[in-house]
């Protein structure tokens, strides 16, 4: 049986992405419902990507690949008159300097895609002296001067190229010599010179990296004789062997995993185990700082295929490198800790592409649909961990692992860790909503919760105002909170339970759309904008006191409860309830 099948929580779902692979007959790509937008952007189905842990170089998979690639680079107007003008300054000065795009935008420009990412490579001269050229020649035509941004060497972060950076056209461009490299003896920090060509694009991570675009004379160089070759075959293989290269700049791994994932390339064998070698995953620990490891993961999750690139970082024994874990949690670090956290965000996006982009939907700002996309991979990934917690040495309080993993070992901003909790938070609460509209259970427990000696809450309206006060909380995360929820509850018993369940997938997709109808049919979605029928001040009025305190609030949150209970209801209904429960409250109090 493949490692990672038995989970102790959340099983049910998450072992489909794990059987999928070992036996694919049982378990059908996802489809979507009629009644649910495919998903676009958002999404590649994983059955499209799986596999890919145990695939090789040379393997049928691999002889199969072909990518189309372009025979020359068609540039658009704007990119013709950026270099126009950089050729004008070379010829003006009489530099004699070669100059080629470097990297990721000819790449991208040979595979038919379009890229602002333009990376300017010099033979002869620093970045900062041809820009200071540029600014010269602006001035002499006429033309504003720009400012100038140097962005200095750090050998000790492999960060060994100053790179200079102005704005041309109002594109940004970076610029920066050809380098070559000699390393001292005892010495890991190299030596830089200005280098040839030939000698830059073996030093560059990729071979599909290392491609020159030489705008002097409008051709493609290949300098290392396989990059546009590795690019046709949908190969991620670096110039130089693989170790040497990661352990010139260990971010490189990640970079490797991340454009394997982003192309759904195949990563080379020699490169995953150079990647899985300790000195290298030793070196990615104590050499790159965490913010650079937090971005490429934050690009991984961004980009087309983030559970593609999770499971190669699981698969190389990089998992607790990148998600590095406090010192001590309670409970401990547990076994197949790794296994079972990407097997929560394969499901969760098995489960996602099935429902379609709807998950994501809460209105038409393409931005938030796509940080509700990244927040939800978090959220996923980490779903395991929601129970474990550290001693936070500073704040001396408890504080989730999962906290700890997005702000320290990821340096990713507050507000992600603290969604990511409250996401997880509101999926528990939503676990315990689902049960009550599955079936017609006696919600008196729930009813006793939700009241107090104020507030008698109808029946039939417990359930609309138990959802109403989760979807305040969590806002419009409230799809994505639903979506864990689903996915982790009920847990399975055991693993031959789930193969005796071949339609999990449908069930849990079927389970989320009847909720999610439950919710937006008692016109719920956007209740967290919903203007309290009786402000704090107005309640202050109706209680004839002059000052707040926790009192108004208690009641603030009594009004809420009302106002969810009595959707129709109108302001005089609610003074007139709130009178009626202070005259009962006095009654009783006298009585004893």
């Amino acid at each position: 049986m493949p490692p990672g099948l038995l989970l102790p929580r959340g099983g049910l779902l998450l072992i489909l992405p794990c059987l999928r692979r070992h036996l694919p007959s049982l378990c059908p790509t996802p489809r979507s419902s009629p009644s649910h937008k495919r998903p676009g952007a958002f999404f590649a189905p994983v059955r499209a990507v799986s596999g890919y842990s145990g695939m090789a170089a040379g393997s049928p998979e691999q002889q199969q690949r072909s990518v189309v690639v372009r025979d020359t680079v068609e540039l658009t107007e704007t990119e013709e008159r950026i270099f126009n003008r950089l050729l004008e300054v070379v010829r003006h000065f009489g530099l004699g300097t070669q100059l080629r795009v470097a990297g990721g935008w000819v790449r991208d420009k040979l595979l038919g895609k379009d890229s602002a990412d333009i990376d300017i490579a010099l033979d002869n001269m620093t970045g900062q002296n041809f820009c200071e050229k540029v600014n010269e020649y602006s001035k002499l035509i006429g033309e504003q001067q720009r400012g100038i941004g140097v962005i200095q060497c750090n050998p000790d972060q492999s960060k060994h190229l100053e790179t200079a950076r102005m704005l041309i056209l109002d594109i940004w461009i970076d610029f920066v010599n050809l380098r070559s490299e000699q390393y001292a003896e005892n010495s890991r920090i190299p030596t830089m010179e200005i280098g040839t060509a030939k000698e830059d694009a073996y030093r560059r991570d990729l071979t599909i990296n290392s491609l020159f675009f030489n705008i002097n004379n409008n051709s493609v160089e290949d300098l290392t004789g396989r990059g546009i070759e590795d690019l046709k075959k949908g190969l991620i293989v670096t110039p130089l062997p693989a170790k040497a290269t990661f352990l010139d700049d260990p971010l490189r791994v990640l970079r490797a995993i991340r454009f394997a994932a982003r192309f759904n390339f195949t990563l080379d064998k020699d490169l995953k185990e150079a990647a899985s070698d300790e000195k290298v995953k030793s070196e990615l620990g104590s050499k790159i700082s965490r913010e650079r490891i937090g971005h490429e993961i934050d690009l991984m999750m961004s980009d087309k295929h983030p559970v593609r690139a999770m499971c190669d970082i699981r698969d190389m024994g990089l998992f607790y490198v990148v998600f590095s874990f406090p010192e001590k949690s309670n409970p401990p670090v547990f076994d197949k800790c790794d296994w079972q956290c990407v097997s929560h965000i394969e499901a969760a996006w098995d489960l996602a592409y099935s429902i379609g982009s709807s998950v994501f939907s809460s209105g038409s700002d393409p931005k938030s649909q796509d940080e509700r996309r990244r927040l939800c991979l978090y959220s996923s990934l980490f779903n395991p961990l929601r129970n474990m917690f550290y001693l936070d040495k500073r704040s001396k309080k408890q504080v989730p692992v999962s906290s700890f993993i997005i702000k320290d070992s990821l340096k990713l901003k507050n507000s992600d860790a603290e969604m990511v909790i409250n996401i997880l938070a509101a999926s528990e609460k939503f676990a315990e909503l689902i049960p009550l509209l599955e079936s017609n259970p006696d919600v008196c427990t729930l009813k006793e919760k939700l009241e107090d000696e104020y507030l008698e809450i109808p029946e039939d309206s417990v359930k609309r105002v138990f959802a109403g006060l989760i979807l305040r909380e969590i806002k419009d995360f409230w799809r994505v909170a639903l979506l864990l929820s689903i996915l982790s509850y009920p847990e399975a018993e055991n693993a031959a339970d789930i193969l005796n369940k071949q339609d999990e997938l449908q069930g849990r997709k079927e389970k989320y759309i009847r909720v999610e109808r439950f919710i937006t049919d008692l016109d719920l979605d956007g209740v967290w904008k919903l203007k309290p029928v009786l402000d704090g001040k107005s309640i202050m009025g109706v209680m004839q006191v002059k000052s707040g305190g926790p009192l108004i609030g208690k009641w603030q949150q009594l009004v809420l409860k009302w106002q969810l209970a009595h959707p129709n209801g109108t302001v005089d209904e609610c003074i007139e309830w709130m009178k009626q429960s202070q005259s009962k409250r006095q009654k009783v109090e006298s009585s004893t």
